[in-house]
């Protein structure tokens, strides 16, 4: 993407001048759960952006608090996710593989899938010395498919932050769709300056427990009311042309006993209706490109045909 563009790699378009979206079985509402699981070093200050004071290391109290979002929560929210038949689609920082292969293994049995979300969420890719972007996008997603035995198609990064070049860096190395940008209810693709595409998913900065419950003080009743509102709203929309629901969550606020209730009965008011398709990142993309024209996003670079391999134990 050029530096100094005044609208993104994609052209405007109003919602009510597209072609009809179809989900699979005539669903209305394709719901996408996405789980932040994240990884905070005690060496390093959880900056303000990520809802810490930005003290001094060791900032116990912010780093605590995230770490019972590991301990605790997120097990919690498996449950809850479950018993609905929900399978997650894990923003994962890589830092988190190494560090708590207890969770990537929990995730792995119930087949819930993986994005990219950077090493640690203490680190933004508009924040890294030059040059360094492209090598930390591969490493993460190298090191994501070296614990999961699949490499990710999907990233969304550290803050929703990037750089002018961060498309393409993860075009160049296999992302499939990405989901940075919160400006739709339907996938649309982006077109890089080369030609290649990218599809933009939806997701979302309004149900997102950090912004509702961490930054505006949301209770979890109003969360819950939120959630199910905006349902409500798309389930009506989804009859004329599909559209997507995505829920941002991350354990240390979902997963308290104290709101972890209020999630359930949301997820349960939604599943009591018949049109919803349960679906993960890459399962959406696949079926929004299978309507676009062609049908077909950039083909396999060389870099995520190189590491396919690498994980499947071949040669270069």
């Amino acid at each position: 993407m050029k530096p100094g563009a005044t609208y993104g790699p994609f052209p405007y378009s109003p919602i009510h001048r597209r072609p009809r979206l179809e989900w699979p079985a005539g669903a209305r509402v394709a719901l996408w759960v996405i789980p932040n699981i994240e990884f905070f070093s005690l060496s390093e200050s959880i900056p303000a952006g990520a809802g810490g004071s930005g003290a001094k290391p060791p900032d116990v109290p912010a780093w605590a608090a995230r770490d019972y979002g590991n301990r605790v929560g997120v097990f919690r929210l498996m449950k809850v996710l479950d018993r609905y038949g929900v399978r997650g689609t894990v923003a994962l920082n890589s830092d988190l593989c190494a560090q708590h292969p207890e969770i990537v293994e929990e995730c792995k049995a119930r087949k819930w899938e993986f994005m990219g979300h950077n090493e640690s969420n203490t680190r933004r890719l508009n924040e890294l010395r030059a040059g360094r972007e492209s090598r930390t996008i591969r490493s993460v997603l190298d090191t994501i498919a070296k614990a999961t035995g699949s490499r990710p198609v999907g990233w969304l990064g550290s803050g929703l932050q990037e750089t002018w070049d961060s498309l393409d860096h993860l075009v160049d190395n296999g992302c499939e769709y990405v989901a940075d940008w919160c400006n739709d209810d339907q996938p649309y693709q982006m077109t890089l300056d080369d030609g290649r595409t990218i599809v933009s998913m939806p997701y979302t900065q309004q149900l997102n427990d950090k912004s509702a419950i961490e930054r505006r003080l949301v209770s979890a009743e109003g969360f819950q009311k939120m959630i199910c509102d905006q349902f409500d709203v798309l389930y009506k929309e989804g009859a004329k042309s599909g559209r997507v629901m995505a829920i941002a969550l991350h354990p240390y606020l979902i997963g308290v006993p104290h709101r972890i209730g209020a999630f359930d009965a949301a997820l349960k008011y939604i599943c009591k209706h018949k049109k919803v398709w349960k679906a993960t990142g890459s399962e959406i993309a696949q079926h929004y490109l299978a309507q676009c024209d062609g049908g077909r996003a950039s083909p396999k670079s060389s870099a995520r045909k190189r590491a396919e391999l690498r994980v499947a134990g071949g040669r270069r």
